[in-house]
């Protein structure tokens, strides 16, 4: 299964493309989308919207995983981070690609198993979880490959589920 996460914002989307399963994820690619602060709004998403477009014909995923709006104070802030996850889920939909979606507490839980951890130590976990020499960079790339090994740790779970259902006859 490949998967590409994605950590929207209108100035940096990162994102984070993984390959295989959750006891072998292999990382294919990590960086971020940036956009200039002195182009329009509406520049900066067709700016993503085209990047992740190409993102999406040469890894071709099978899932597009986008961490889930989170309301902050800053009311500004979280209207742009909406926008480019409505542009990073338009990319995948005009695909025919499934869209999954996890809240910044479902990542923090699925890489470190703390719903409160900081920022450091997810990227720590992301770092040890696929074996990785250095946690990478910038930040917006290490919070996509989270997005993404939660998808995949979502999908392992579902997978053990499903085949203890039909062990037990249902």
């Amino acid at each position: 299964m490949v998967i590409l996460g994605i950590d929207p914002g209108t100035a940096t989307t990162g994102y984070g493309v993984l390959e295989g399963t959750l006891d072998r994820p292999r990382v294919l690619a990590c960086d971020c989308i940036r956009t200039s602060a002195r182009s329009s709004t509406a520049e900066r998403l067709k700016t993503i919207f085209l990047h992740l477009n190409e993102i999406l014909e040469e890894y071709r995923p099978d899932v597009v995983a986008v961490e889930r709006l989170f309301f902050n104070k800053n009311a500004q802030s979280a209207f742009a981070v909406g926008q480019a996850r409505g542009v990073a889920i338009l990319a995948a939909a005009t695909r025919g690609i499934e869209v999954r979606e996890y809240t910044p507490l479902q990542v923090k839980i699925a890489v470190t198993g703390y719903g409160r951890a900081s920022k450091p130590q997810v990227q720590s976990m992301v770092k040890m979880l696929l074996g990785l020499r250095e946690i990478p960079r910038p930040d917006d790339a290490a919070d996509a490959l989270a997005v993404a090994l939660t998808c995949m740790q979502a999908d392992a779970v579902e997978s053990r589920l499903a085949g203890r259902g039909r062990r037990m006859g249902t």
